[in-house]
């Protein structure tokens, strides 16, 4: 067990928040000339290359338990669908839109814990979660306006890495996070590979390939997989070096990045209504997350 270091715990959290965006803007510039199928094998396969080497150089094991595999499986299943759910919504959503409605997954979770799991969940947080919902809300109206029905992608997002969050928790306690990271991506791959051999895939748009043009369009694909790869890894560090209750607000950091991140690539500033619903939902999500670690303080120690 590593002793907790709250700061690097944050700057590691704070990594994170940098990194996803970045990756995310990369897609949506890619999201016109590249086929969906492309870039999620893209993103995964350079996931396997960089982390089964570094599984295997730091002397992790490969090696899982029945159970520990399916649920691994299941994981990577998840992951595809909910990364490639937010690749498509970037074809339609400004960036910052995109991340920001996606942000309801905390209350889903919470959710998914009161109706699922059976955990307690008090009033209050319920309370939140509506008002977090409403201003979610309020992002998605002026796109839903714009675009139609694919406004709505960033709320599978959002389903999605809810339960990929559930099945994590489970898996991670059996799991070294770079061994379960090199894995995922191995199946991920795979199961995206194996697709292409699907008679008639060929004929849909989205699971064509193409030959990237260009050396630039070579390294943004190549920095979509580093990216997303990093990003993941440097999340679970945080949460290495520091309590999760320290380390979850400062993820609301990635909102305000991404829309800065939005700005200077596209030009993208959310409108006034989005821009209330963005701070409605992190207002709401930070309130769960602060009565979170106040009723963790109020639990006893078991013995």
């Amino acid at each position: 067990m590593s002793a907790d270091r709250p700061l690097l715990g944050i700057m590691f959290m704070i990594g994170f928040c940098i990194l996803a965006p970045m990756g995310d803007a990369l897609a949506k510039v890619l999201g016109d000339s590249i086929p969906l199928g492309q870039l999620l094998l893209t993103r995964f396969g350079v996931q396997t290359a960089v982390l089964i080497p570094l599984a295997i150089m730091t002397g992790r094991t490969l090696l899982m338990s029945g159970r520990v595999f399916r649920l691994t499986v299941l994981r990577s299943v998840l992951h595809i669908i909910g990364i490639g759910a937010m690749f498509s919504s970037l074809r339609f959503l400004p960036l910052a839109d995109a991340v920001a409605i996606a942000f309801v997954m905390p209350f889903i979770m919470l959710l998914l814990g009161k109706y699922v799991l059976d955990e307690e969940v008090g009033m209050r947080r319920l309370l939140a979660c509506v008002v977090g919902f409403i201003g979610t809300l309020f992002v998605i109206q002026p796109s839903f306006a714009a675009v139609g029905a694919p406004a709505l992608l960033p709320l599978v997002v959002a389903v999605v890495f809810a339960l990929f969050m559930l099945v994590t928790r489970q898996v991670a306690k059996h799991a070294d996070p770079i061994s379960l990271q090199a894995v995922s991506g191995v199946v991920a791959t795979l199961i995206l590979a194996a697709m292409y051999f699907i008679p008639g895939a060929d004929a849909v748009e989205q699971f064509q390939l193409v030959m990237p043009e260009g050396v630039d369009v070579w390294s943004m694909l190549l920095a979509i997989g580093l990216l997303g790869t990093f990003a993941h890894l440097v999340m679970t560090w945080s949460l290495r070096f520091a309590p999760s209750a320290t380390v979850a607000p400062i993820q609301y950091l990635e909102i305000p990045v991404a829309t800065a991140v939005g700005f200077a690539v596209f030009g993208d500033w959310p409108n006034g209504l989005a821009m209330l619903g963005i701070c409605i939902t992190m207002g709401a999500g930070l309130y769960i997350l602060m009565r979170e670690r106040r009723m963790a303080k109020l639990v006893p120690p078991v013995a």
